[in-house]
């Protein structure tokens, strides 16, 4: 089976409503990105048009919604746009924002999802960032919301919710998350609410913008308006929302995700779990430091690589640099505020790849890789003491003694610097 390639889309595509908790006009516009470039959120109401990443470390809120913050940057209500960019499986997108809270439209995930596929979806040439856990994980967090996740081909989210209330009671809903069964299955479960809670909401800046045409309002007996889209319309509304929170780990995600009264906050939590198995699992060195030294001939100060954690033959690399105070460039590079030179990220990933070249040829210990050109270097972040740079290595070309990769540094999920290389292997 051919492996999955990231995703970005084809076109541009607009649209516009109103935030659900602000009750301010805002308008979208999704735009293609580059290879890598993750899911990005971008203020355009504000000067220097601030970036806010779609990423775990930058939730700032689950109240009511998931709310990002980068700095004093903020948007809020993002898990219904991004259950549908998950849905679609997009890995580079970046959204434009006028306004501080993403807009609620109808309530449901439907108008996401029909915008983004209107543009279209285009592969691009990286493999896809894929989350896979290989064991269960459970989760229970305050509140009651627990989850128990195994492992399983593509996505499926399981859930059961419970609400003291007529049209409600207990709900169990459990449905494959591909694109046309969220299109026709998921996608138009709306919002719900409760009419007693509107005054208390308001008070604290919360539900502005909510109306009878925006979301599901419950009174005391039933609807207050209008007709449920499924009866079991809660729990499927429940289920798009751990999708879309789920996208906040910047990889698609393979498993069953089994929910018991679900919430914003316990998505989130189980968000950081999976995120977190997957890095352990990811660390786990193949190839440890005394292995690498008999492939590298550099030694301190310029042995960069600790650990190789991934490798296939011939295809691509993985490798691990743990980047301490302890570093001797940190003496000059620079005092009192510590960052590792860029250069020397990009030597790094070049000895990632020198690992991954000198596995192709006979007598490795008798060769050594000499690098000939860079192209398309850039540096995303600086990196600190404290981080951990993860190295991936893919081999695009290789003709009998020379090729040419192109790696990416991420440090926290984040891409810290990328370049394409190419490098020639000699005698010694």
């Amino acid at each position: 089976m051919s492996e999955a390639r990231q995703q970005t889309l084809a076109d541009e595509v607009r649209l516009e409503g109103t935030g659900l908790h602000t009750g301010q006009s805002v308008e979208l516009r999704f735009r293609p990105a580059d290879t890598d470039e993750g899911i990005v959120f971008r203020r355009v109401d504000m000067d220097g048009c601030p970036r806010i990443p779609a990423r775990l470390d930058q939730v700032s809120s689950t109240d009511r919604g998931t709310s990002l913050a980068a700095g004093e940057t903020t948007i809020r209500t993002v898990e219904h746009v991004l259950a549908a960019v998950a849905a679609l499986e997009i890995d580079n997108l970046t959204i434009d924002v006028s306004g501080p809270e993403v807009p609620i439209l109808d309530g449901s995930f439907s108008p996401f999802f029909e915008a983004l596929a209107s543009a279209g979806v285009m592969a691009q040439a990286r493999a896809a960032r894929v989350l896979e856990p290989d064991v269960p994980v459970s989760v229970e967090v305050p509140g009651g919301a627990s989850y128990v996740v195994t492992p399983c081909e593509g996505l499926r989210v399981s859930a059961t919710i419970e609400f003291d209330h007529p049209l409600i009671r207990r709900q169990f809903g459990s449905f494959d998350v591909t694109a046309g069964g969220f299109e026709k299955e998921l996608a138009g479960a709306r919002t719900f609410g409760f009419r007693r809670e509107a005054e208390a909401l308001r008070s604290r800046g919360l539900a502005l913008g909510a109306t009878l045409e925006n979301a599901v309002i419950l009174d005391d007996d039933g609807l207050a308006s209008g007709e449920l889209r499924w009866t079991d319309e809660f729990v499927r509304h429940k289920i798009g929302d751990i999708v879309g929170d789920l996208a906040l780990t910047g990889r698609r995600v393979s498993a069953h995700v089994v929910a018991d009264r679900p919430s914003h906050a316990g998505n989130i939590e189980l968000a950081r779990k999976l995120a977190a198995a997957a890095m352990h699992s990811a660390q786990t060195p193949i190839i440890d430091i005394q292995r690498i030294m008999q492939y590298l001939q550099h030694r301190y100060p310029m042995l960069l690589v600790d650990r190789i954690v991934e490798f296939e033959a011939g295809k691509r690399i993985v490798g691990i640099k743990n980047v301490t105070i302890n570093e001797p460039f940190f003496q000059g590079h620079f005092p009192g505020h510590p960052v590792m030179p860029g250069v020397l990220i990009i030597e790094a990933m070049a000895q990632v790849g020198g690992m991954l070249l000198l596995d192709a040829v006979e007598n490795p210990d008798e060769k050594v890789v000499y690098f000939m050109t860079l192209d398309n270097v850039k540096w995303r972040r600086p990196v600190t003491p404290g981080d951990q740079i993860r190295f991936e290595v893919e081999m695009l070309q290789l003709r009998r003694h020379t090729c040419r990769m192109k790696g990416v540094g991420w440090v926290e999920g984040m891409v810290a610097a990328e370049a394409e290389m190419m490098a020639r292997i000699v005698d010694r």
